[in-house]
């Protein structure tokens, strides 16, 4: 995943609101989101590759998103998985703070990271690139991309700044409605217009793959924009989650829509 915006106990109906681009070569095979089946407390896409994870939720709630710090080197081919980070934690019956204790002694052994994991009462931020590895985020709208939280390359202060308008709109008092409001969310992470470069000198990238990747939504024949991910939590914890999946020419080619209301998985509703 390349591209999120995440409304922490900012919005006057969910307390948590995700929405994410993810980004790979689009031959990696991948699995849509569904429960594991060898995990089935595990709800999320599933790299079939490596066998990981770049967004997944259990049944309590609890959610962690990963996506990759980009960096001139390539990682140590005997570097774990990033992926594996997030079902990690699902796995594990600890609270966000004490899994990234746990994991921070070992965190440089990982290519560079940027770490999201929530856990009903805190939503925590880390990465082995930052000066300090974790940190717990304030309430308010945060973007993320390949750099640091809130780093502000234009792709992302674009999309940032359409959720705020929406959040904008449900403070003056337009009506909520998850299935909706995901729509419109996913609607504001398809932009596929392209921008002048990020503001990352170091980033290594061609001229002309500093613009492919400047458009929210990437679009390229080799490696673009798979899925779009929303994730809704409301304050009483009703939860919607969807999944909206692209193909190397941008097309959509599924979706499954997931409304969370009992400790069970629920069969998708599309």
């Amino acid at each position: 995943m390349c591209l999120l915006v995440v409304a922490w106990q900012a919005h006057p109906r969910y307390r948590v609101v995700v929405a994410a681009n993810r980004d790979e070569f689009h031959a990696r095979p991948t699995a849509p989101m569904a429960p594991w089946a060898d995990a089935p407390r595990i709800l999320g896409g599933r790299d079939l590759q490596a066998g990981g994870t770049w967004f997944g939720l259990d049944p309590r709630r609890r959610f962690g998103l990963v996506t990759n710090f980009r960096e001139l080197v390539k990682p140590r081919h005997t570097a774990p998985s990033r992926g594996r980070l997030v079902p990690g934690f699902l796995a594990a019956p600890l609270t966000a703070a004490a899994c990234l204790d746990a994991l921070e002694p070992d965190a440089q052994g990982y290519a560079g990271f940027n770490l999201l994991l929530g856990d009903g009462e805190q939503l925590i931020y880390a990465s082995n690139r930052a000066e300090r590895f974790a940190r717990p985020l304030e309430p308010g709208l945060h973007g993320l991309s390949n750099h640091l939280l809130d780093t502000p390359w234009p792709k992302l202060q674009r999309v940032r700044g359409a959720v705020h308008h929406w959040i904008d709109r449900a403070v003056a008092g337009v009506p909520s409605d998850p299935a909706a409001d995901a729509g419109w969310l996913m609607d504001i992470f398809a932009d596929r217009r392209r921008t002048a470069a990020p503001h990352d000198s170091s980033s290594g990238l061609t001229g002309e793959w500093a613009q492919v990747l400047s458009s929210p939504f990437v679009l390229n024949g080799a490696y673009g924009t798979r899925c779009t991910t929303v994730l809704l939590i409301d304050h009483d914890g009703g939860t919607w989650i969807g999944e909206r999946r692209f193909d190397a020419e941008g097309s959509r080619v599924g979706q499954d829509e997931w409304q969370l209301n009992s400790r069970d998985w629920p069969a998708p509703d599309a």
